[in-house]
């Protein structure tokens, strides 16, 4: 699993932040465009595919849905942390 691309956003989203959207190749064989790495209002951050309309267009199972997350996490912090220093 790697992100391919990253992009840091600050969006409102149904009450919620947006904070990146990104691009991950969840194996050799499957690529997922336009995922958004939230931050829910009590402050855990998850990871949401993108709608169709109102319907989603992928779910994870919830290990998986963990692992997406910190992988994209894991990329915000060294993003953030690397604009801080500039």
């Amino acid at each position: 699993m790697e992100i391919l691309e990253f992009r840091p956003i600050d969006e409102p989203s149904g009450g919620h932040r947006a904070i990146a959207v990104f691009d991950l190749a969840l194996t050799d064989e499957c690529r997922l465009y336009g995922l958004r790495l939230l931050r829910m209002r009590d402050g855990r951050l998850l990871t949401f595919a993108p709608q169709s309309g109102h319907r989603r267009v992928a779910t994870f199972a919830s290990s998986l849905a963990a692992k997406i997350t910190r992988l994209a996490t894991d990329e915000h912090e060294a993003m953030t942390a690397n604009a801080d220093r500039h």
